[in-house]
């Protein structure tokens, strides 16, 4: 009795092509287990960045609490680092600075508060004496004809003085609206303090958890670019820091160039003020301006005068270049920054706009010559 013959073997195409299923063909990479991961990992993290601005639009407004926080914790951070380096206990470290900081700031009021004080009551003294003078001049003026139309300078003046009064009695004469204002004010400066000492303390787990969203091929990348964001930011820190100082040096020595009293709180007070970008310089005329005018109305146009000249030629010429060396972009696209900045979210979009205009110069440096292999 003859055996059964065996089954002829399968063809080598028969096991490298499976008949399709369904009568669907399934891509090969679809069916990859480690690239699906990697767009999966892609797409939660795009997911997580979508979640972060949502709640940060639901936060907004509050967000310049938590951009100025977040601003003081990255600043104190050297100096956390080095105390608790030295064996002093993370907490104790950020209790220090705080208290290094609060003591500074406390000085700087009472070295302003004085002269504020001081000049208001100055001004106010001689308040009804300019008022007056101001007035009989304004009385003086003969209508002016302007192609064949008169303009009466005392009729407009008249207009813009009662329109003046109204809008000040409207916008300050309500106790409950400067109550709720202080409030919130208030608020915003506790909730500045809590965000920037819980981000200070969290501080190495905020690197760790945003390098959890990665994947794990372009970590790397994370940390490389990591390290050129923060090393721009410290440039961009001191870089303001230097404008500040320089406005508030040329600020004081033409205050004591023209005899104005305390210069040196002036110009500390157009130091403060010059941190805010480029509409600092002029929020500290003000008061070298009323100092001015509670000595003679020549002063006061003096120092105005000598205000705009020290802003105009710092902000249009020393800051753009300044702030291009410290970021590595170019001084027009620094002052497109904060245009743009100030566009969509006033002073604290300006605080912001530099950074996030040179961090995306640093992401498009890393990135391009990855994608197109030439350099940027």
């Amino acid at each position: 009795m003859r055996p059964n013959p065996r089954p002829p073997a399968p063809r080598e195409s028969e096991l490298e092509s499976p008949a399709p299923i369904s009568g669907v063909t399934v891509s090969a990479w679809s069916l990859d287990p480690k690239r699906r991961r990697r767009y999966l990992q892609i797409g939660f993290g795009i997911a997580a960045l979508i979640v972060a601005i949502v709640v940060l639009f639901l936060l907004r407004d509050f967000l310049g609490a938590f951009v100025l926080g977040s601003a003081i914790a990255f600043l104190i951070q050297p100096a956390v680092g080095r105390l608790h380096a030295a064996g002093v206990p993370r907490v104790l470290a950020i209790v220090l600075v705080f208290i290094a900081v609060i003591i500074t700031l406390a000085g700087l009021v009472l070295l302003i508060v004085p002269l504020v004080v001081n000049e208001v009551g100055r001004l106010q003294v001689q308040a009804p004496g300019l008022a007056a003078s101001a007035q009989d001049r304004l009385n003086s003026l003969q209508p002016i004809r302007v192609f064949g139309m008169d303009i009466d300078l005392k009729g407009v003046t008249a207009t813009i003085n009662s329109h003046l009064r109204e809008y000040l009695l409207g916008q300050f004469g309500n106790a409950v609206t400067l109550g709720l204002t202080a409030l919130t004010t208030v608020l915003q400066v506790v909730l500045m303090f809590i965000v920037a000492f819980l981000l200070a303390l969290e501080a190495p787990v905020v690197r760790r958890d945003l390098r959890r969203f990665v994947p794990n091929d372009y970590r790397t990348d994370f940390d490389q670019i990591w390290r050129r964001v923060r090393k721009m930011l410290y440039a961009y820190v001191r870089g303001q820091i230097l404008i500040a100082a320089l406005i508030g040096i040329c600020s004081g020595l033409a205050c004591w160039g023209i005899g104005l009293p305390d210069p040196v709180a002036l110009g500390l007070i157009a130091g403060i003020t010059a941190l805010i970008p480029y509409l600092g310089p002029f929020i500290g005329a003000v008061p070298a301006i009323l100092v001015g005018l509670s000595q003679t109305p020549g002063q006061a146009l003096l120092i105005a005068l000598l205000y705009l000249l020290i802003s105009n030629v710092i902000l249009n010429f020393v800051y753009p270049k300044v702030m291009g060396d410290a970021v590595r972009l170019p001084p027009i696209l620094v002052i497109i920054a904060l245009i743009a900045g100030f566009s969509w979210g006033g002073i604290l979009g300006m605080f912001v706009a530099v950074p996030i205009a040179a961090t995306l110069r640093i992401l498009f440096d890393h990135i391009y010559p990855r994608l197109y292999e030439r350099p940027a």
